[in-house]
């Protein structure tokens, strides 16, 4: 069983930066895909941001230009990195890891955007 960890939340301004880091407790390397969800207050929980295991990504449409999906697998680390950040970015990101048809889930990391 892979623990997921997720940091780097926080406040932001509009039009800021934030790098959201995902560390695993194993090795990710053999990890079909490594993902970044997030669930928006009263909303369900979407997929953002995806890189399989050959580095192919894959990024939401209300995201795409703004994020960047990354994986580190000596560190076993995946990173979220955000820029031009809007208002509608905030919510909880969920790290996520699938192989093989079983999923894991981190805790989660609060992000909000506002002036």
């Amino acid at each position: 069983q892979v623990q997921l960890v997720e940091s780097g939340g926080g406040l932001v301004q509009p039009g800021g930066s934030l790098r959201l880091s995902c560390a695993a407790s194993g090795s990710i390397v053999s990890m079909d895909f490594m993902d970044w969800y997030r669930q928006g207050p009263g909303k369900q929980r979407d997929l953002v941001a995806s890189v399989d295991r050959h580095g192919i990504t894959n990024y939401a449409d209300p995201v795409k230009g703004r994020f960047t999906i990354s994986r580190d697998n000596a560190k076993n680390t995946v990173y979220l990195q955000m820029r031009y950040l809007k208002p509608e970015d905030t919510a909880v990101y969920y790290c996520h890891a699938e192989n093989g048809g079983l999923g894991y889930w981190g805790q989660g990391t609060q992000v909000t955007v506002s002036s």
